[in-house]
């Protein structure tokens, strides 16, 4: 049995991409553990919850204690006049710059936009099945799961679609700089990250700065102009969410739905009440956000004060890390959690997190997963994995298959569905 204090280490090991979820339960044996290097690991639902909803935990890197390498390289950044993402800031400065970026994206300033991109959506993913014609073995996350919320993030943003190879790199490279035990050294993951980010940083500037001078109906045109009571975006910071919304606005999705399919595919008779059943959609998708989520933990928090749960002390300037896949399957919280229940009740899972950092994105994240898997199993016949488990991604925190191989024998002719 592994040491409850090395759990987190086999969790963020290759060998366990495939099924870390033994991993997670022996954690939830010790719901808190203490590190080596003083940060906690939380697992329990009821512990999770409540430390989502905390204001003694802050998502803010800059406030991780002095020995902190990343800390001090935000606070460095940050000093140059770089400024942090609002995904990484606390109130008030996080309340302020997501309510002018919420106004653009959904409810209550825009109650429709979401759903009315539904006949949009739909055209984009029976355009890509369509490419499906004539092959006998397709990967779904090349030809499906990334090109297409890509190709919507795009669209939304106003980010040329052809200019999707230069973001690619330096998406990787950010996202691989999120695992908190990277396979590549420390030194050479950081440095991967600061020239990505400031290319990136250069490419979006260069965006805006052509939207500027000729708007148009895109999310982004929107930001720029948008001069609500709260005052514009500053132009450091339009620059940061932009970058921010282009790589968090696609790559979780990505994961969500190779997860999706890969769990589909492993339950035969639920992929045919799909097929037969489009509704049963929507508690599915749940249920995979519970079962298989795209974002496994939640590293980036610190102890602001001394906080004690269930008689543990975690000090002030501790780094807190939330088990949110091994909250998700806390049988305290979910009836057999370990079994996937397609049309599960009550299922208040951690899929898109909690609190005031839920995912603002998450309302188009599931239309489009659910737009995406009604067509494909309409649509695909006699879809068979070639590989079980398929190749992981190296990332552990956002966990997904890198290539996801299935065999069909070919596909239906669109009928032009245009929702769930």
């Amino acid at each position: 049995m592994t040491e409850p204090k090395r759990l987190f280490e086999q969790v963020n090991d290759y060998a366990n991409r495939a099924d870390p979820y033994p991993l997670y339960a022996e954690m939830r044996k010790t719901p808190i553990i203490r590190q080596d290097d003083g940060s906690y690991i939380v697992s329990s639902y009821r512990l999770i919850k409540q430390l989502q909803h905390d204001p003694r935990i802050s998502v803010d890197i800059r406030k991780r204690p002095p020995s902190d390498l990343r800390g001090q390289r935000a606070r460095e950044m940050s000093s140059r006049g770089r400024p942090v993402p609002f995904l990484r800031l606390d109130p008030p400065e996080h309340d302020h710059i997501r309510r002018l970026v919420t106004r653009q994206f959904g409810p209550p300033h825009s109650p429709d936009m979401i759903d009315s991109m539904r006949g949009e959506l739909a055209q984009l993913v029976h355009e890509l099945i369509d490419r499906f014609q004539g092959r006998s073995r397709i990967d779904i996350v090349d030809d499906f799961a990334y090109p297409f919320p890509v190709s919507v993030i795009c669209r939304l943003l106003g980010v040329p679609r052809e200019d999707e190879a230069r973001f690619h790199v330096w998406a990787d490279a950010l996202v691989a700089s999120l695992d908190p035990l990277p396979q590549a050294t420390g030194d050479q993951q950081e440095m991967g990250a600061e020239q990505a980010a400031l290319e990136i940083s250069q490419y979006m500037g260069e965006l805006i700065a052509e939207h500027r001078e000729h708007p148009g109906s895109d999310m982004l045109s929107r930001l720029i102009t948008d001069y609500s009571p709260e005052g514009p975006l500053a132009p450091a910071d339009l620059v940061v969410t932009s970058v921010l919304l282009l790589i968090a606005g696609h790559e979780t999705t990505v994961n969500l739905i190779a997860n999706s399919t890969l769990t589909l595919l492993r339950h035969p008779d639920v992929l045919e009440r799909l097929r037969s059943d489009p509704e049963l959609v929507i508690p599915f998708v749940e249920e995979v956000l519970r079962f298989e989520p795209p974002v496994q933990f939640n590293g980036q928090r610190t102890a602001i004060a001394d906080i004690t749960l269930d008689g543990v002390t975690i000090p002030q300037g501790s780094p807190v890390i939330l088990m949110l896949a091994a909250a998700n399957r806390d049988p305290e919280r979910f009836p057999d959690p370990e079994r996937f229940i397609p049309d599960r009740q009550d299922n208040e899972h951690f899929g898109f997190g909690d609190g005031i950092h839920y995912c603002f994105g998450a309302p188009l994240a599931r239309l489009e997963v659910q737009i995406a898997l009604n067509a494909l199993v309409r649509r695909v016949i006699e879809p068979r994995l070639v590989i079980d488990p398929p190749p992981y991604r190296q990332n552990a925190l956002l966990r997904g298959p890198r290539h996801l191989l299935i065999d069909i024998t070919g596909i239906r002719q669109s009928l032009h569905f245009t929702g769930t």
